[in-house]
């Protein structure tokens, strides 16, 4: 079931695995300003769920955000044959069968810039990931820059997501911060972020960040900025 975050942003929570582990995992929606929908990290989607979908609006976009959230991009694409795929750079060395529209970076494709800014982060070249600000909304919606896990039931889960420094709250991750190899890019790259003026994060694992979201992303990255 698609939850609303904003008149116009939704989001759908389902099952993400990693290494047997169900972290959780969540597909953005937005309905841009000529009445279509923008998907960002699609999910497996159920008929129920499409049906849904199809009741908010066409989609028009889709989006694989990043090196590592992109299975069901080529599901998407099939069930939404008129829309238009995108996909960060690198993808199509691994997935060559995607064939997208246009491969991401800072400026939005076309039918996306009324709407939208976004930016692909620098600096981690093994993720690649292009985050988005919804104008409109105040929105931020990221996949993998930071979690925000503060409920875990699983007693493993639990001492995998702490071994991570990825439970408690907005955390950047120890994988994360492992996939840096540029660390003056990737602090310019959380600069550009934080001068948008977003107050909300959709985050993909964990709970939405539903205000002050600037200020937990900057604090998440405080082992970053203003260092070399």
């Amino acid at each position: 079931m698609f939850r609303q975050l904003d008149s116009d942003v939704w989001y759908l929570d389902k099952p993400f695995k990693m290494m047997g582990f169900d972290l959780g995992g969540r597909m953005t929606i937005v309905k841009l300003s000529d009445g279509s929908l923008l998907m960002v990290s699609p999910v497996a989607m159920t008929t129920e769920d499409r049906a849904e979908l199809d009741r908010i609006g066409p989609v028009r976009h889709i989006v694989a955000p990043n090196l590592m959230h992109h299975l069901y991009a080529g599901d998407a694409k099939q069930s939404y044959p008129d829309a238009k795929l995108y996909v960060p750079p690198g993808l199509t060395d691994k997935r060559p069968e995607l064939r997208p529209d246009g491969i991401l970076s800072d400026t939005p494709p076309p039918g996306l810039a009324t709407d939208l800014e976004q930016h692909l982060v620098l600096g981690m070249p093994k993720l690649n990931e292009v985050v988005f600000f919804h104008k409109k909304s105040r929105t931020l919606i990221q996949t993998d820059l930071a979690f925000n896990v503060t409920q875990v039931s699983s007693l493993v889960i639990k001492l995998m997501l702490r071994l991570n420094g990825a439970l408690g709250g907005v955390r950047a991750t120890k994988v994360l911060r492992s996939l840096i190899k540029d660390r003056a890019a990737t602090r310019r790259s959380i600069d550009k972020i934080l001068a948008w003026d977003f107050d909300r994060m959709i985050i993909t694992h964990g709970e939405v960040v539903r205000s002050g979201a600037k200020a937990e992303l900057q604090a998440a990255y405080q082992f970053l900025l203003g260092k070399s």
